[in-house]
Parts: structure tokens; sequence; C-alpha cells
């Protein structure tokens, strides 16, 4: 059995697979496992450095259950809720509004985009209740409003329901203790895992599968009965021929395509900002009664930047993250200014800090672009308005012999999660265990 990609989803079913007795090989791309999880350990503060994955959305088994069972310390994130506006600084009081408008989507209608939702379902709603929910869909899906199915959008609310998925929760060192789990438990059943090895092409027949890839310079060919394919959709995506891109020979049927075609890869850029001193401790509000932002745990702006910031809370380290969904990402890969620069300028704006003070202040920032990482091509995925069903019919598989897993092929409603990679990477495990048994059988 082969796994393409080490992400959550990759690890999860190989040891799964492993610990039925297959023998099992997994296949990643880059020079490190863990995908889109990728936990940076700022030395100097003790504090994990999300460049990925960072919230624990909910209390969803798939995660906390491992979590538990180690004793990993799991926090609920906490803290004051501020806005930024017209050069103001006030505590949020948008979330009921924004809530009303959500609440009255539902999977009754012919599906539509959360925009063309917007512009017919409340008239009775304020300008700026609508401008936030745009904006919470917008941020919270790293997705286009004019795109972005309501149906789909009204399954996550309904697994989020579930989960407790108003609520966020973060590890003691971040999503970094759950990948040692999945490392040891892989180590465990002595399974390969390549890294450094980048799949191009995948030739296959029923019940036999023969994959060309290249490790570091060298090209190398396995052969199985069967392979798990856990890549981002973004690489899905990429036509013949682009850096990351898999060519499949036979080609997918058409359904697989249409289901691809379907979804969307989130757009984001985030940059962590880590300071000598937590400065916005000293920082007043002059429309709250001169409360300071020293409990800020999220700053919210309609800024065309960085619209939403948040901090560390209830942790009180110095590090404050900016985050930059979909036009805010565009408009930052198309500008001349550096991220970094663009970030500090930002926040100061907010702040009303000047840009010296803010250079000054900073001790260092993290960045990653994943729309330009070739093995991801976005952050995460969301499904388009008229393709509700994508995310089912991507997770079919093709003649017991591809299977697929990954966030974007979650069937619960949890598309764009850790725990959704995790839920689909056990659906594909059942799969795959169904058609060995009946393979066996024959």
């Amino acid at each position: 059995m082969i796994v393409i990609g080490a992400g959550a989803a990759g690890l999860v079913a190989a040891a799964e697979l492993a610990e039925t007795g297959l023998s099992v090989i997994v296949l990643e791309a880059r020079d490190r496992i863990g995908g889109r999880i990728f936990t940076l350990n700022d030395l100097q503060q003790q504090f994990p450095i999300e460049l990925g994955a960072e919230f624990i959305h909910g209390r969803p088994p798939e995660i906390m259950d491992a979590l538990r069972q180690s004793k990993i310390p799991i926090r609920e994130v906490d803290g004051d809720n501020w806005c930024a506006q017209n050069g103001h600084l006030s505590p949020c009081d948008f979330f009921s509004e924004v809530d009303e408008i959500l609440q009255r989507m539902n999977d009754d209608r012919p599906d539509e985009s959360f925009a063309n939702f917007l512009k017919r379902c409340c008239p009775d709603a304020s300008a700026d209740a609508k401008k936030h929910a745009l904006s919470y869909v917008a941020g919270f899906n790293a997705a286009d409003p004019a795109q972005v199915s309501v149906h789909w959008l009204v399954r996550q609310m309904r697994a989020e329901e579930k989960i407790e998925g108003d609520r966020a929760f973060r590890a003691r060192g971040g999503y970094q203790p759950l990948l040692d789990l999945l490392q040891r438990r892989v180590a465990k059943a002595r399974i390969s895992v390549r890294t450094n090895t980048v799949v191009h092409r995948v030739v296959w027949r029923p019940g036999n599968v023969s994959i060309d890839a290249v490790c570091g310079k060298q090209a190398i060919k396995l052969d199985a009965s069967r392979v798990l394919i856990t890549v981002p959709l973004g690489v899905l995506q990429p036509r013949r021929g682009e850096a990351g891109a898999i060519e499949f020979s036979p080609v997918l049927p058409q359904g697989k395509f249409d289901s691809i075609a379907g979804m969307e890869m989130g757009k984001v850029l985030r940059v962590v900002l880590h300071f000598r001193e937590r400065f916005w401790d000293r920082i007043r509000s002059a429309d709250s009664n001169d409360k300071t932002l020293a409990q800020m745990s999220f700053l919210f702006s309609q800024d065309n930047w960085f619209p939403t910031w948040w901090t560390a809370m209830p942790d009180r380290f110095p590090i404050i993250t900016g985050w930059a969904p979909w036009q805010s990402a565009a408009r930052l890969e198309s500008e001349s200014v550096p991220v970094v620069t663009r970030a500090l300028q930002t926040l100061g704006g907010l702040l009303d800090v000047g840009n010296t003070e803010m250079e000054r202040l900073l001790e260092i920032a993290y960045f990653h672009d994943w729309q330009a990482d070739p093995y991801s091509r976005g952050a995460y995925s969301y499904v388009k308005a008229g393709s509700a069903d994508a995310p089912d019919v991507l997770s079919r598989p093709v003649k017991d012999t591809l299977f697929f897993a990954g966030e974007a092929a979650d069937v619960t409603g949890n598309n764009g999660t850790v725990h959704g990679a995790i839920a689909s990477a056990r659906r594909a495990v059942i799969e795959i265990a169904k058609t060995c048994k009946a393979s066996a059988t024959d």
C-alpha cells in the first residue's frame, strides 16, 4: 500500500493501515512531515509559532482524544475581542448580528453563493452587520463570498454544532505534539516514510498502481495494488507540467474532475510578529472608559491588508498574528511593499503606533507563503456554489484502486480542518480494508 502525502491524513491512514497488517510506504514531497501543520519553536519565548494550522476548532474527538490520552495540556482561547473602526478602538459588538444572519442560511432552497444570499436574505439587517458577515465568511473560510456555497456553509455549521465549534483551543506546544504522536505511531508500525520524494505520475489499472517519482535527483518507480492520495486540493488542480502536479494515466473519471473543479483552495497570507514586549498592554481606548488592550485576544477591522489579528491569549507572550484572507492576500501578493513591512504598518495604524516605533519593537517575524508552495497551492479548501456534494464525490474510491483523503475529501462537514483531515483518513482506511477483505475471499 502506498500513501501519497505525509500530512495529518496521510500519517493517520498509514498508521491504521499498517496496524491491520498491511505493508505501507508513505511518499512526501517536502523535506518534513506534517503538510499544512508547520510548527516552529521560538526558544526565547517557549511559545509555538504556527505557520499553518493553529487552532483546534471545538472539541473534535479526532484531536482531543489523542491529546488527552497523552496528557498534553489543552487551553481554551480566551480574552477580549476589539474592533478598530474610523480610528477608534472599542469592544466588538457585532457577533450576535452576524450570527443572526448566518442562522438564516438553509439548504432547502437552490444553492447559491454567500454574496448572493446576503443580498436577498436580510433587508432588515444593518449595512455594518452585512459587512461583518461578509468579512467573517471570507476570513474564517479563506473564501471568496461570491463563490462559496451556502449549502456547504450550512453543512459546516451543523458539523460545528456537534463539537462546540464556536470555541477554540490550543495544545501546549501547538500542533507539534500531535504530529509527534503520529510520528511515533508510524515509527512503531515500521512504516517507511520517504521525504523529498515528489510524485509525478500515477499509472493505474484496477488492482495495480505504478508510481513515478523523484527522490532528490534520482528517478524511482514503485508498485502497489492500491494507493491513497492525501495531497491538498491545490495539488490536484495544477495543469500538467507545473511544479508539484501529479499526472494520472489513465486520467481520473469525469466525476472526479468535476468535484475538483467544484472546490477552490482558500487564499491566505499570515504573518506572526514576535515583539520585544507586549506594548498593547499600555494602549487605552478612549471609547471604552480608558480600558487597556491588555486582555486582547482578537482585533478586527475592515483594513484592506490585514483585517484580523490575534494574540497568544490566554498566554501572555508578546506575539501577534496577522491574517490576510481572500482579497487581502491577493493585494499583498501583487504589491511591492514586503509583507512583513505592510503587516507592521497595518498593525501600527490600527493601534496608533508609528512605523519607526513598530520596527523598533519587532524582534522577529515569521511568514510562509502557502499560495506559492507547490505542494499546497493555498491554505485550505472550500466548496463553490452549485457543488455542495464535491467533497463526497472526491472522497469516493476509483475501481477500488485509487483512494482519496485529506481535508478537501472530508465528508463530515469539517473541510479545512485538521480533524476533518483525520476523519477522512479513517473513512479511507475502512474503504481500503473492505477491498482487501474482498480480495482475500475471491
